[in-house]
Parts: structure tokens; sequence; C-alpha cells
């Protein structure tokens, strides 16, 4: 049974201050509220700094886990109100239906894979100079226009299309087509340490997007799958969890 999450951070404390300037001791901090969790199991996780005040952290995780370990690192332990809250996922699941709207928000690391990058770094030149690299390089969409084209080329494999924006649909774009129901809030590019080694070649560098607006549900099956598997690179650093919002249906 999936649940998903959202905890309250304050970012004011010092270890919270570490989490947030790190994916990967969030990615830590977060499995650390899943005791016994099998490896193979996928955690999704997100932060939304709507507020950079009081940010919230989302996961959806596939047991119900317990954050007070969060809470007593990284939030207000001794203040009022509710810390953090755990909802069953299963009824919003359960209202998934071809045709129908959500509002949505998914942070994700659009890329790309080439076998000749513009500036490869001293690793993939050496293996490029080898000649013993099959596959491509994976590289990140650095442009918003860019991002937003990896994003809306590939909604229909996960099961929804973006609809045209209400308020735009006398409008064309560029290419002539009326804009979508879409929008990036956030762009931010992220380097920090892969392990404990600090080395040029152990630093993961990712673009991080976070996408905004109304989704139209083609196949409620695909799109489940998405929604607990998630979506795209990166799923262990904040990328890759898409959440929905009910829409009031339209006649």
């Amino acid at each position: 049974m999936p649940f998903l999450s959202r905890i309250r951070i304050n970012p004011l404390r010092e270890q919270s201050r570490k989490l947030l300037a790190s994916p990967r001791a969030m990615h830590a901090a977060v499995q650390g509220g899943l005791p016994g969790l099998p490896e193979q199991a996928r955690t999704l996780w997100r932060l939304d700094p709507d507020n950079p005040h009081r940010p919230h952290l989302f996961v959806l995780t596939t047991d119900k886990p317990d954050w007070t370990h969060l809470v007593e690192q990284a939030g207000w332990p001794g203040a009022d109100g509710e810390h953090y809250a755990i909802r069953d996922y299963t009824p919003l699941l359960q209202q998934l239906a071809p045709g129908r709207t959500f509002a949505f928000r998914l942070t994700a690391n659009p890329v790309q894979n080439t076998t000749k990058p513009d500036k490869p770094t001293v690793g993939q030149q050496a293996r490029i100079d080898a000649g013993g690299r099959r596959r491509g390089f994976r590289l990140g969409h650095r442009t918003a226009a860019a991002q937003l084209d990896w994003f809306l080329t590939r909604t229909t494999r996960w099961g929804f299309d973006v609809p045209t924006a209400p308020h735009l649909g006398e409008t064309h774009n560029a290419n002539g087509e009326p804009p979508r129901d879409i929008r990036i809030t956030t762009r931010q590019r992220r380097n920090f340490g892969k392990g404990p080694t600090t080395t040029k070649e152990a630093q993961v560098v990712m673009n991080s997007v976070t996408f905004e607006g109304r989704l139209r549900i083609t196949d409620p099956a695909l799109l489940t799958e998405h929604l607990l598997q998630g979506i795209g690179p990166s799923k262990a650093y904040g990328c890759g969890l898409l959440t929905l919002a009910p829409l009031p249906e339209r006649p």
C-alpha cells in the first residue's frame, strides 16, 4: 500500500542546512524513516520550497514510514501543529480515469543521450579516445526550451497529455500550435558529492526542473505506474515524484 508524506523542514537548523544542500544527504535521511525497507523498493521524494522559510518535503513510499527522526533533526519538534502528515495514496489512484484532468507538479532531471558531447569531461574524453563505449553519454538539457520539449514529447509514454491553456486558447507559439497548460517554476543546477570522496569525477551534476500545470489522463494504468515508479533519472536525488491535485470537472 503506497503512502504519500509531507514533512515540515526548519531551514534554520544546522542539520536542515546540510540536508537542503545535499540531495545525497536528504536521500539518506528519507531512507532512515523506513526501517527494514527492501533495497529494490522504490522511494520517491521531492523538496518544495514554495515558502523558503517553511520548505516541505514530500515522500512517496511503499510502506508506512515514521518521520520522527526528521522532525527531531530538521523540523520543529517543540512547536505546535502537524509536524508531518501521512496519507494513504490508494484513494487518489482510484480516481484516475481516461479524460479526467488534474493539476500536477513534477521535479525532474531532463536528459539526453549523445555519443559526442560538446564539452566532454576528462573521463568522457578518455572513453571516447579508447573507442570502447558503445552507448551514448547521458547529458542534462540546459535551456528551458529544451527542458520543456523533453517533458512534452514524453507525456504519451507516461499516460497523459497536457491540454491547451484555457486562457491562451486564441494564441499560438512559434510552431503555430496553441500553448499548453504547463510552466517551469524552478530551474536549478546542482553539484554535489556522490560519495565520501570529493574528486571531480565523484561529483554529481544535475539540472533539476520543476514543472507545473494541468494534465489529462489518457492511460490510467500507465500513469499509475509512473506515479509509483517515478519519472526520469536521478530519483534518489529528489527527482521523479509526480504529484496530482484533483480539479473541478469542466462542462
